[in-house]
């Protein structure tokens, strides 16, 4: 038994299975600390973790300088409404636009800001009669109801309709469509700058920078949903500094405060005044704890090189997968930007992720075929290696198994006619 576990992983599940709702498929082990990109369950084992808190544990886990600084700020204020105005918000404020662009505004989740940021594109175009929605297919923008409609995966529609009103979807990199599809009626286009969940799709050259002709030219503003690309995420502080496209509107989020729910939603100056008093709050977005970790987490960034490492990181992760895709014809492509490591196989990808935990790694399946990594920005080059020879020995293992099933298949029963 870990010291920090007050019971068995089996007593936990057991516990949840009798007072949470099961909405969730959770692997059946009780996590119960952790430190910088390792965890440890209540039995102790130890598990590098290539997928951390989802995204949202972009520094490790538990992070010396955000502890502290939430350390220090649950001795000041604990939280104040938005009513006052506070230091930690203000400086966090400044912190996120002076590495981006105009105003911001703080709720706690990624579906949050994403709700905040419809809700200024509407009335932002409200004036003119504009109030549709360009988004597209494979995308990924959250659980919340707006959210949940922008997010153009039928399969988490099912049950939930009617849904909101007023959305178009067309396909990743399909400028044409997104020609057709916007007109006078549309307020906004929003996009991933790489989609996520929907399997690292990286933007085509010219995607980006297409999309923002065609809000410019039908009056839309153009949104990026950065819940996963901001922050440094993928070697610049924000993803629309990787190709040259200023947004009108961001949502940053996951690990925006460095593993403490937090998300914003950040506006250019001419835009940000649509969110006026009383058309938007969130009670608890920009409290003082979430502020203090955010800030934080800034700091941690830059004053430990951390943009520099995650390019160097990345190309580690890069060499490394380029060589298991010359020797191993089961993976597909490779889709990589800075710490977002998308694997695509020719084969289901969901079977590796408990391969890849029986052997004390934890990483991610999406969308069927895509083995996806979303490690910490302060990864060393013990735990990249470390990592990555888990995962080409369970692919190995993988590809030996499909090449064997095929084989299989190939060869008639005895007996059989094979003519």
């Amino acid at each position: 038994m870990d010291s920090s576990a007050k019971r068995s992983s089996q007593e936990t599940i057991a516990q949840f299975q009798q007072h949470v709702i099961p909405n969730y498929g959770r692997y059946p082990i009780s996590l119960v600390r952790g430190e910088g990109s390792s965890v440890w369950d209540a039995e102790g084992n130890r598990y590098l973790d290539l997928f951390p808190g989802w995204g949202c544990n972009i520094l490790g886990h538990c992070p010396p300088r955000v502890v502290a600084a939430v350390q220090e700020q649950v001795s000041r204020l604990v939280h104040i409404p938005n009513t006052w105005y506070t230091e930690p918000q203000g400086e966090f404020a400044e912190a996120l636009c002076t590495r981006g662009f105009g105003q911001a505004f703080f709720c706690n989740s990624g579906a949050e800001s994403i709700e905040g940021a419809l809700k200024l594109v509407r009335l932002h175009g409200a004036e003119t009669g504009r109030y549709r929605v360009i988004s597209f297919y494979d995308s990924f923008h959250g659980r919340t109801f707006g959210a949940t409609t922008a997010t153009a995966q039928p399969k988490y529609h099912e049950g939930v309709g009617p849904l909101m009103a007023g959305f178009d979807y067309a396909p990743f990199n399909d400028l044409e469509r997104v020609r057709e599809l916007a007109g006078s009626e549309t307020c906004a286009i929003l996009v991933e700058p790489i989609q996520g969940e929907g399997g690292v799709n990286l933007p085509n050259p010219g995607f980006l920078e297409g999309l923002r002709e065609i809000a410019d030219a039908c009056g839309a503003l153009l949104v990026f949903d950065e819940v996963q690309t901001g922050m440094a995420r993928t070697g610049t502080w924000y993803g629309y500094q990787q190709y040259g496209v200023e947004p009108d509107v961001m949502t940053v989020a996951k690990g925006l405060a460095g593993g403490v729910a937090c998300g914003v939603v950040i506006a250019r100056h001419e835009y940000s005044g649509s969110l006026k008093p009383g058309m938007h709050a969130s009670t608890f977005g920009g409290n003082p704890l979430a502020m203090a970790a955010g800030l934080a987490t800034v700091e941690a960034i830059e004053e430990d090189g951390l943009l520099e490492n995650c390019q160097l990181m990345s190309e580690r992760f890069a060499s490394r997968f380029e060589a298991l895709r010359d020797e191993l014809p089961i993976i597909r492509e490779l889709r990589i930007q800075g710490m977002m490591i998308g694997v695509d196989l020719s084969i289901p990808a969901t079977p590796a992720v408990g391969k890849c935990m029986e052997r004390g790694v934890l990483v991610n399946a999406t969308h069927d075929t895509v083995l996806r990594l979303l490690p910490a920005l302060n990864i060393t080059a013990e735990d990249v290696d470390a990592g990555c020879d888990v995962i080409a020995d369970v692919l190995r293992e993988m590809a030996a198994e499909s090449e064997a099933s095929d084989a299989a298949i190939a060869v008639p029963e005895s007996g059989s006619e094979s003519g």
